[in-house]
């Protein structure tokens, strides 16, 4: 190999590796940006297009709590823990040209603007009970049979989103 070719070949490198640690930090939050495009719109209809800004959220796994040994049950309590995630809605920015209707200009633009906010969820769980109660001592240590309890955890979502209506 020539050594202007290894020299291009460095540098195609060192350029992939400045690309990927300069895009990490933003990879690393909690929303991904999305711009939509919306200039198509303009071909089907006499309007300006609107622009349209968001972001995706990237849920965050938080640590579950973990089943918990309670005495007289021979299953632990929590046997499908729930799982707590945590995002962030991101902002998001909608704007729309309008026109004068008698032909005279642009009266200025409509946005609604949403603020970012945190949301907090958790996935469902469970508890099961046995079908066999603890030990009895009036059976001769011999388990009772007993009707199996299930108890659901119902999945949570908070947030608090907050939007606004603006004309420019």
């Amino acid at each position: 190999m020539k050594l202007t070719t290894r020299g291009s070949v460095a540098a195609a490198f060192m350029a992939c590796i400045a690309t990927a640690v300069a895009v990490s930090p933003a990879a690393a939050g909690t929303s991904a940006p999305v711009d939509l495009p919306l200039e198509s719109l303009e071909t089907v209809l006499p309007v300006q297009a609107p622009e349209l800004r968001t972001g995706v959220p990237v849920p965050v796994a938080g640590v579950p709590d973990g089943p918990r040994y309670v005495t007289g049950r021979m299953l632990p309590e929590n046997a499908l823990p729930a799982v707590p995630f945590t995002a962030e809605l991101p902002e998001i920015t909608f704007e729309l040209p309008v026109e004068d209707p008698l032909g005279e200009g642009s009266l200025g633009a409509l946005r609604a603007v949403s603020e970012a906010s945190d949301v907090m969820l958790s996935s469902p769980g469970a508890s099961v009970g046995a079908p066999l109660s603890a030990p009895r001592g009036d059976l001769a240590g011999q388990p009772e049979p007993v009707l199996p309890q299930l108890a659901l955890i119902t999945p949570v979502l908070q947030g608090t989103p907050a939007a606004a209506l603006l004309m420019d």
